[in-house]
């Protein structure tokens, strides 16, 4: 894609308009059920939805910036599967197509759904829109980015994509992409290598807090002072002092201890987050990131009881 025209697609993109009204909850059906890839990619895009080729059977991108060319231009999404008409859909996640996705891996060392299940007892992965089954047996879990005009404000901020390897879970968002239905490659025993729709959600939909979901799966490690230092900080000023003193590097660590010593304390959440939020800024972190960190201290050190209500297990549904 020329420079010029990439240029407007990334204009184009930040002029999006909101994730709810380009998929409808028949959209996922729909794709997973369409003929071929051309139909499908001609979907998405019809739908604002930006789409790029990837290599038949497989997930690497054919354009020269990978998902950076995602468009959801009419003419260039045809003049790409003229040229390669079985190549895969890749799907840029985040803002630019309204979906988050976090993606349950499946490997020879273990699988992530145990740890899905746990997220989703904490009541931060439950507000999935759509699952679909990837080759390997695994699970991508899609999130709408904004569920209804008064959230978009909140949609359009950054949640950038990460890993958490050990516990076999990927979180696509701002700077990462998706293979999308009817896509398939070429390894993956799940009817030859097909990604397909398992369910559409008959539950609330809700976006996902990628900071307290990665928080909660890989806990910053709560050791960071010396046993002599930790008989000092008994007093919330002196914990909120002890957090501002922290340096890059160490912040998320030491939050996380100071907010651990106010749960064993006895404090609210509303009072450790007065106590150590105006700290945790003082230091560069952003509210998301405070409250998430705090959010798992409460976790970790008090423990709390699985919802009731939740739908069933995800390897129920996956069936493994």
């Amino acid at each position: 894609m020329p420079p010029e025209a990439h240029a407007r697609g990334m204009e184009h993109t930040a002029q999006r308009r909101p994730a709810i009204s380009r998929w409808d909850p028949m959209l996922p059906v729909q794709l997973s059920e369409a003929p071929d890839l051309v139909t499908a990619s001609t979907m998405l895009a019809s739908r604002d939805i930006p789409v790029f080729p990837c290599v038949a059977g497989g997930k690497q991108p054919l354009t020269r910036h990978g998902f950076h060319d995602a468009s959801a231009d009419l003419a260039t999404v045809h003049e790409w599967w003229s040229r390669w008409p079985d190549a895969n859909i890749g799907m840029p996640t985040g803002i630019a197509s309204g979906v988050d996705v976090v993606d349950i891996d499946v490997h020879a060392g273990g699988n992530g759904f145990d740890s899905f299940e746990r997220a989703r007892g904490e009541g931060l992965a439950e507000g999935w829109a759509w699952l679909v089954r990837t080759p390997s047996g695994g699970v991508h879990a899609s999130y709408l980015r904004d569920t209804s005009a008064d959230a978009a404000a909140t949609s359009l901020t950054e949640q950038r994509s990460w890993q958490a390897p050990s516990r076999h879970i990927d979180f696509r968002g701002d700077g990462g992409y998706v293979v999308v239905p009817p896509s398939r490659t070429t390894a993956g025993a799940d009817e030859a290598g097909r990604y397909r729709l398992l369910a559409v959600s008959q539950h609330p939909i809700s976006p996902v807090d990628a900071a307290a979901l990665r928080a909660f799966l890989e806990p910053p490690r709560a050791d960071l002072p010396s046993p002599a230092a930790a008989q000092l900080l008994t007093r919330p000023d002196r914990l909120a002092a002890q957090v501002e003193r922290l340096q890059q590097g160490e912040r998320n660590r030491g939050l996380f201890w100071a907010a651990c010593r106010m749960v064993e304390d006895g404090h609210a959440f509303d009072a450790t987050a007065d106590a150590l939020g105006p700290a945790g800024r003082t230091i560069g972190l952003e509210d998301r990131e405070i409250l998430a960190t705090i959010r798992s201290a409460y976790r970790s050190t008090s423990p709390r009881p699985t919802s009731a209500t939740r739908t069933s297990r995800l390897s129920e549904v996956v069936a493994l």
